[in-house]
């Protein structure tokens, strides 16, 4: 099976993950009344598990409710030793070079892998390790904060593969990474 590393993420106009202290409240601007999930549960039904960063995790492990995902989650952090118990099932720490941290992902079986966290992503990116790009843009601009994207080596090239608007305000934008 073909290994795919899928990014699925939220930002403001101006290209921000998190605001200027890492408030998250923004992405509730837009009234969703009837919860709808923006395409979240079709993602996970296609990933077999989630890489993210240590400051992702921590994120949202401070969330107050249960933990969010039903997929084995893999952490990537050069600091973090050890997870509470309470996520010893759910998570596994990871740290090394991508391309051998993604093997050893690979080896275990996951091949399907949504890829999230600002500094995972722009690492990824760099190492060119992103295949396909679902960006949500919530209508505010935050002026600061932490930046979806971050510098690179060159010029990359994705494909658009759709559009589509959600209550009326958020605009989401599908791209599948150009190679060769």
């Amino acid at each position: 099976m073909k290994t795919s590393n899928i990014v699925f993420i939220a930002k403001s106009l101006d290209g921000f993950i998190a605001g200027p202290n890492g408030e998250l409240d923004w992405l509730e601007l837009v009234p969703n009344p009837e919860h709808h999930d923006m395409g979240y549960t079709a993602l996970m039904e296609r990933v077999d598990a989630l890489v993210m960063g240590r400051t992702t995790f921590e994120t949202v492990c401070a969330f107050d409710c249960d933990w969010p995902y039903s997929k084995p989650v893999f952490v990537l952090s050069t600091t973090l030793k050890e997870v509470g118990d309470e996520y010893k099932d759910k998570v596994e720490l990871v740290n090394g070079d991508l391309k051998e941290v993604l093997e050893q992902i690979h080896r275990k079986g996951f091949k399907q892998l949504y890829i999230d966290g600002g500094t995972t992503i722009q690492s990824f990116l760099k190492e060119d390790l992103i295949d396909e790009l679902i960006l949500s843009t919530i209508p505010v601009l935050l002026g600061g904060g932490s930046p979806l994207f971050g510098e690179l080596q060159g010029y990359m090239q994705f494909e658009h593969l759709k559009s589509e608007v959600f209550l009326n305000a958020i605009t989401q934008d599908s791209y599948r990474r150009k190679r060769g």
